[in-house]
């Protein structure tokens, strides 16, 4: 069974060749999923009856189902918690921002990063996502904002999982959801997200892609990223910053950099201090990050005005940043939570 949302414009031109087709239903079909948002092939009146027959036995377009949603009260933000015919479970949070609608989505069915502030990793990394199956976490988010008359103008690949550890299928997710022929997503307006696997960073700089590139730092020395990272250890700060540099280099684009205000253990003003100096003749912006409350692990979330002061000492030492504004704060906010509260039925 092919999933419809699982083919690039070029992919599903050639498979209409092979049926005998002309390549334009290809278009078609494109349009009908992501400009009319089709959920049934007999909805795609323009093609001939016995194609749209054809189609139905061989084509899936819903795969997923809602298994739950939470709705902030506070800013609107709505979490989805999806399952998948093979007993998966992913999540897909949409955020309102006065800028417009940003959509996070996962790309792997847990984590294997093993990062230790990070609610993915509990229980570990199962399977990936497809490209197709990212597209459908995109489409739920959309298809809410129909109801709206509202549309996805963002996109961010932050929630559960590390694309660079996905990176073919994160990519063809990108070409779906970017052609003029679907939703037209800007590359320029996608994020990817990644611990820092040198390796993609170095890919992506080579493809000359213009999306946005996030790297989780969230220390500025080897021995307390390694502590909170394992990724470090085969990746250490001076070869992430070097294929920061490498990136920078290629692109001309700014990098951010998220660091998650842990209490009491990278929230020093020497902290600070440590991570201007590690930034220093690189454009980035740095992402400052209340940590989020996980009951499995034991970190503090910063007091306010230790966060204010840390902010304050980076900026006062030529670094631009901000704190992250918290969307869905009274709602499972940290990635994997709502599948780990899901799973052991806590409400």
């Amino acid at each position: 069974m092919r999933h419809l949302y699982d083919m690039r414009m070029d992919e599903m031109e050639a498979w209409f060749a092979e049926l005998g087709q002309p390549r334009y239903r290809a278009k078609q079909v494109f349009q009908w999923l992501y400009q009319r948002r089709a959920t049934s092939v007999h909805q795609m009146t323009n093609l001939p009856k016995a194609l749209r027959d054809r189609l139905a036995e061989d084509c899936a377009i819903q795969v997923s189902r809602e298994l739950t949603r939470q709705v902030s009260r506070i800013d609107g933000t709505v979490k989805f918690l999806l399952g998948w015919p093979d007993g998966v479970t992913v999540e897909t949070v949409l955020m309102r921002h006065d800028y417009g609608n940003s959509v996070c989505v996962s790309t792997q069915v847990g984590c294997k990063m093993g990062c230790s502030f990070c609610a993915s990793t509990l229980g570990g990394m199962i399977r990936q996502m497809t490209a197709g199956e990212m597209v459908e976490q995109l489409m739920y988010s959309q298809r809410l904002l129909d109801e709206e008359g509202g549309r996805v103008s963002s996109v961010v690949l932050m929630g559960s999982g590390e694309p660079m550890d996905n990176y073919d299928a994160a990519m063809k997710f990108i070409d779906i959801i970017n052609h003029p022929d679907g939703l037209n997503i800007g590359q320029r307006h996608i994020t990817i997200s990644t611990v820092g696997l040198v390796p993609g960073i170095i890919r992506l700089a080579d493809e000359g892609r213009p999306i946005t590139l996030a790297v989780s730092l969230h220390a500025p020395t080897d021995a307390l990223r390694s502590s909170m990272m394992p990724v470090n250890k085969a990746y250490p700060i001076a070869k992430l910053m070097e294929a920061c540099h490498y990136y920078h280099r290629k692109t001309g684009k700014r990098i951010s950099f998220e660091y998650a205000l842990i209490g009491g253990k990278n929230d020093s003003l020497e902290d600070a201090r440590r991570l201007a100096e590690l930034l220093r003749g690189l454009p980035s912006h740095v992402n400052l990050i209340p940590v989020n409350y996980v009951p499995e692990r034991n970190y503090q979330r910063t007091p306010k005005e230790q966060i204010q002061a840390f902010l304050k000492e980076l900026r006062s030492l030529g670094v631009q940043a901000t704190v992250r504004r918290e969307m869905g704060h009274d709602i499972a906010a940290a990635c994997g939570q709502l599948r780990a509260e899901y799973a052991d039925g806590r409400p």
